[in-house]
């Protein structure tokens, strides 16, 4: 064997294990401020049942299985919103947005939709957010298709996705509004009266 092949597989051998220390190393960090920039269930199902005033049961079961499909969200909305549809519908809504990182900033929201509407409604919503690393991100229209006339222990559930940004609102309050719609949500800073 020759020198110049020692070497070549020297210095391979030697990249190998620098590369595998390296990403070992860079995963440690990473996988730490996944946890440290996220909401783990236990807080969102706490945090939840106060604001909505609902039992800890409920909430919980509502919220397991957008744990389950999205994990642990990194910011919440607490609001509220009132809307009304027959076939065309409106939304308008408010609230605080809670950042992990970048703490609490003023939302408001309108939304039209187009479908199977019938009825009124006025809710407290609570939002669990995913994918927000910008909270000035939170500030566009986001799409929804609804049906939004489910329940989960007795709470009403609906998703808005917009790329990576997604949200999933559970609404409690006085009304019935049955709905099958196609429509988004303009989340702005200031309130709105046109819904576009």
């Amino acid at each position: 064997m020759t020198n110049v092949s020692m070497i070549t597989r020297a210095g391979r051998a030697l990249v190998a294990v620098c590369f595998t220390f390296f990403c070992s190393f860079a995963a440690i960090p990473q996988e730490s401020s996944n946890v440290d920039d996220t909401y783990d269930e236990d807080t969102i199902v706490d945090v939840a049942s106060d604001f909505l005033g609902e039992g800890a049961e409920s909430i919980a079961k509502a919220l397991e299985s957008v744990f389950k499909s999205k994990g642990r969200p990194n910011a919440y909305i607490t609001g509220s919103e009132a809307g009304a549809g027959l076939v065309l519908g409106l939304r308008y809504g408010g609230g605080t947005l809670h950042h992990k990182i970048e703490g609490q900033r003023t939302v408001h929201w309108t939304g039209p939709s187009i479908g199977l509407d019938a009825g009124a409604d006025a809710v407290k919503v609570f939002g669990l957010v995913y994918n927000l690393y910008d909270t000035e991100e939170i500030y566009t229209r986001i799409g929804a298709v609804e049906g939004s006339f489910y329940y989960v222990g007795g709470l009403g559930m609906s998703y808005y996705g917009n790329n990576d940004l997604s949200i999933a609102f559970v609404r409690v309050g006085v009304g019935l509004r049955a709905q099958a719609t196609v429509g988004y949500l303009n989340i702005t800073k200031k309130k709105r009266i046109l819904p576009l």
